[in-house]
């Protein structure tokens, strides 16, 4: 059988790319001749701009030369970023139309659903012209059953037109260390427990809430792991980023390795945890939390979306973030009195609580990200005022020095695009280089830092 996926697809730093990768691999296993469509340049077979007006009316030529389409649907693969609610009606009622013809032409079409607005109103010019989108389609599929429920009544389906496959049903292990092979490769000690945050760097995954709520679990013997990359580098992306470095260096056991990770490097972080720490802020599954279970390590998620419904027996739901703090202490070993002062001193920091909406997600980050660039403008200005460390550490001049960010793409849409794609090409040279000198950064402001240091290291 002829089989074309749509999908974004790798060397594209995305987790559908990753699911898209696993899924044609069976498909051609089982012996189907399987093409990919990919919405930018990659390593698939065609490539088509999916989000230009025209998008919908080539992906429809494309699809009718095969007997199976599988699409694996998010919206920003298909819909402008802050598209109007007329052109975001348009687009859906394209999509229709392409999905309507490759059915005729005796395309058997499947839709993967990786994320959609749930918040939408069943009546909304929005909702209603996506529900008519869906039912062109043989099948839609989600992760789970909370996801149906909620999907079928937003666009108005029948249930029973929705499908749910477990998010890891093409998932297969990618190393075969043990804990203590994967420690000894990391160059983790093997006699601490270690909590892992593991995936793209975003404030909906609310990887700060995991190091906030470690700073309030007085325990030694223990260390956070806060392991990926940023996927979108957005300006409010970037900011969130710098703010997750800064809690970090100032939260003692607690490391952030950045770089994008392989298949196989991911495995070997997972095998490797005690605790997989899920603190997201607004998510429907988890690709990290199928992985997790596939080696059998314990997770502590929140309960946000369909995660409980996904979740693996024995798994900790929390739905606070004292609940998190709590789950984590549960899990260390021995008291350490002296960071029982900090307990206290890490809240949440004006995030919204878990379980929130995209949108407000998002509304969240760009206010901040607005408040931190504002902040930032005014420090660069000549009327700037001296902090008390500026006068005082021998530290200060190097505390000036912010970390290392490597630019946001800038110029006109053409350019950006291939800058973008010259950016992931060479992710896995550039990252591991930004991240070392930032962690040299933040070690010798720590040595210049502390009691008794002077400047020549007396």
């Amino acid at each position: 059988m002829r089989v074309l996926m749509v999908s974004p697809y790798p060397p594209v730093r995305d987790g559908i790319a990753a699911y898209a990768v696993q899924e044609v691999a069976r498909l051609r296993r089982e012996g189907h001749d399987v093409e990919v469509l990919s919405p930018g340049p990659s390593a698939a077979h065609h490539h088509l701009d999916l989000v230009a007006r025209r998008g919908p009316v080539a992906l429809a030529a494309r699809m009718r030369a095969f007997d199976r389409v599988i699409v694996q649907f998010h919206p920003d693969v298909f819909y402008p970023a802050g598209a109007t609610t007329g052109r975001h009606v348009a687009t859906s009622l394209a999509l229709s139309a392409a999905f309507a013809a490759a059915a005729a032409a005796g395309g058997d079409v499947e839709v993967r659903v990786h994320e959609a607005d749930y918040t939408l109103s069943p009546r909304s010019p929005r909702a209603m012209a996506m529900g008519l989108m869906w039912r062109q389609v043989r099948r839609v599929v989600v992760h789970t059953e909370a996801e149906r429920a909620s999907f079928a009544a937003t666009f108005g389906l029948d249930p029973a037109k929705v499908a749910v496959a477990a998010h890891g049903s093409h998932f297969s292990a990618r190393t075969t260390l043990d804990r203590a092979g994967a420690r000894r490769r990391l160059g983790l000690p093997d006699d601490e427990v270690v909590f892992l945050s593991i995936g793209f760097i975003q404030p909906h995954k609310g990887f700060d809430r995991a190091v906030r709520a470690f700073a309030r679990t007085p325990y030694m013997g223990a260390r956070l792991e806060v392991v990926g990359s940023v996927r979108v580098e957005e300006p409010e992306y970037l900011d969130h980023l710098d703010e997750l470095r800064a809690l970090v260096a100032a939260t003692p056991g607690v490391e952030l390795r950045e770089g994008y990770l392989s298949d196989e490097a991911f495995d070997v972080w997972l095998v490797a945890a005690d605790v997989v720490v899920l603190p997201y802020r607004h998510i429907w599954s988890s690709g990290v939390m199928e992985r997790a279970a596939m080696f059998d390590r314990p997770v502590i998620a929140s309960r946000v979306g369909g995660l409980a419904a996904q979740a693996a027996p024995g798994t900790v739901l929390v739905d606070d973030d004292d609940e998190l703090a709590a789950a984590m202490r549960a899990a260390m070993r021995t008291p350490r009195p002296d960071l029982a002062s900090m307990a206290e001193s890490h809240g949440d920091d004006g995030w919204p609580a878990p379980g929130a909406s995209r949108a407000e997600v998002m509304a969240t980050i760009k206010a901040r990200a607005g408040t931190r660039r504002r902040v930032q403008a005014s420090e660069d200005g000549l009327g700037a005022a001296v902090t008390s460390m500026a006068t005082s550490s021998p530290a200060s001049p190097l505390a000036r020095v912010r970390p290392l960010v490597l630019p946001v793409p800038a110029g006109p849409a053409s350019r950006r695009l291939v800058k973008r794609l010259a950016r992931r090409l060479t992710a896995w040279q550039v990252d591991p280089i930004v991240a070392h000198v930032n962690r040299l950064h933040r070690a010798t402001l720590e040595a210049l830092s502390s009691p008794g240091r002077t400047p020549d290291g007396g």
